[in-house]
């Protein structure tokens, strides 16, 4: 076996402290995430000077260089032998490397060239995510083997996502309210490059805090945690067994689910402004009070997960908040496309669409929560058949699907509007019906095809909550057997 299965770690719950201080640490990540999401195209092309086509393709090589050294990570966490276990090393590791190299990526050097600016900016960002995947990897890891519960770890799950999410919202909402405040030289605050230098100490300390906190306080866990058998692996044989583990089918549904929600996910992200913009015709402050929707959409999340994950099961909560938040987002776009919707400027409209954003992205939260709960559910599943513990693979590989393809999203946001005729520097107001119609159309059909593409994958994925605990219960015989010296250890 894989280590034995300590007498508390055999299901069970866990303190609130204990999940409070593991789902602190994504603060660090979504901080991360929404930083890149949203500032650093507009830093580099309009502060920095960079042309915004060369930014992109820093960032793209940059998330191409990650997203391979995912499975990499998870696969050396996964065997890592240590007084501190096989996680703890790796985040006490990550976290002054990402705050500084966070630090440096909003202070590039002054008066150099655009193509050295371009190897600073792929260099830096590179540094950034290969230390952050050193964190999140082996954190997102720890979350199987804290709990075997199978409700437990949706509670669990809950917590990441919480902090993830408020963390990086309230981060950017700081930088554009209270850092990227306008002064004499610079009246329009998002270009203000005092603001981004404030921005980057904050959220680089930030940064570091939510890791240290994290690590520290899930640190007494150690003694519960797994210990790998000792092993001498070959390059060959590392390889071999990441194909072996990754080829189990209730995974691989799981990641076909996960191929389909980033590409969604990434057609939603870069096509919201426009909507707002030009289907809505919302003014800025409108828009802001939009986002900030995504707090109380997190918080209904984290409500809301477990109890109907313990009601329905994982797999049906999935499939259904899926279903959901589909209709709920598409609803107001398919009503004005019927002519039945509020009009742009009525005194109803930011009330409606603001519970619609609220709701369509709680339940896509709760779907994304569940789903990486199951993925937990897969370890054991998968231990009974090659006797390796592998959380740290499953969710690397998660986050390399994720990440490789979550362009393809902003891709397929360019070729709709390539398709329907968007023209160039549009002004909200002065596009064609035909063409604001044809907007909301044609994303109506691709969003549709895409989540129901993802809600297929999921109806294909096998571990229920009674065949979780029949897997227990096989391992903690064989773990007996091997305590008894009845049974083979297994090291492969």
């Amino acid at each position: 076996m894989a280590g034995t299965i300590p007498t508390s770690q055999k299901g069970g719950q866990l303190s609130v402290p204990t999940k409070f201080f593991y789902g602190f640490g994504s603060v660090a990540f979504g901080v991360k995430d929404q930083g890149f999401s949203y500032l650093l195209l507009i830093f580099y092309n309009q502060v920095v000077g960079l042309p915004s086509a060369t930014v992109g393709l820093a960032i793209m090589i940059a998330l191409i260089i990650d997203s391979f050294l995912d499975p990499i990570m998870g696969q050396v966490s996964d065997n890592w032998r240590s007084r501190w276990g096989r996680r703890h090393p790796f985040m006490y590791t990550a976290a002054l490397p990402v705050a500084l190299s966070y630090l440096l990526l909003w202070n590039p050097p002054q008066g150099w060239s655009h193509e050295a600016l371009f190897v600073y900016l792929i260099v830096v960002a590179v540094v950034i995510r290969s230390f952050i995947t050193m964190y999140e990897i082996p954190s997102s890891a720890l979350a199987a083997e804290l709990t075997t519960d199978y409700d437990e770890r949706t509670k669990v799950m809950s917590y990441r996502y919480f902090f993830a999410w408020w963390g990086g919202l309230t981060m950017t909402l700081l930088a554009l309210k209270v850092f990227l405040t306008p002064d004499a030289d610079h009246p329009i605050g998002q270009l203000n490059p005092a603001g981004y230098v404030t921005y980057g100490y904050v959220a680089a300390a930030v940064i570091f805090a939510a890791i240290m906190i994290s690590a520290l306080g899930t640190h007494g866990q150690i003694p519960r945690l797994r210990v790998p058998p000792a092993r001498k692996l070959t390059l060959g044989q590392l390889a071999r067994e990441m194909v072996g583990t990754l080829s189990h089918k209730s995974f691989l549904v799981l990641m076909g689910a996960g191929l389909f929600n980033a590409m969604a996910g990434g057609l939603v992200l870069s096509l919201n402004l426009y909507f707002n913009t030009f289907f809505w015709q919302m003014p800025s402050g409108q828009i802001a009070i939009l986002a900030a929707a995504n707090f109380i959409s997190a918080a209904l999340a984290f409500g809301f997960a477990a109890p109907l994950s313990k009601k329905l099961g994982k797999k049906q909560t999935a499939q259904l908040t899926k279903v959901l938040s589909f209709v709920i987002a598409i609803t107001p776009i398919a009503l004005r496309l019927l002519g039945v919707f509020p009009e742009n400027g009525s005194p109803a409209l930011l009330p409606i669409l603001f519970v619609q954003a609220v709701f369509s992205t709680g339940f896509s939260i709760i779907s994304a929560i569940l789903i990486s709960s199951m993925i937990a559910d897969v370890v054991e599943d998968s231990e009974l058949q090659t006797g390796r513990r592998s959380e740290g693979l499953f969710f690397a590989a998660s986050a390399f699907v994720q990440k490789a393809v979550s362009g393809v999203g902003i891709f397929a946001s360019s070729m709709i509007l390539l398709a329907i005729g968007f023209p160039q520097n549009a002004k909200p107001g002065q596009v064609s019906e035909g063409v604001v119609s044809n907007l909301g159309l044609t994303y109506l059909f691709v969003l549709g095809g895409l989540y129901g593409a993802a809600i297929a994958c999921v109806s294909l994925y096998r571990i229920t909550r009674d065949s979780h605990a029949a897997s227990l219960a096989k391992l903690a015989a064989q773990a007996e057997q091997v305590e008894a010296g009845e049974g083979p250890e297994h090291t492969a």
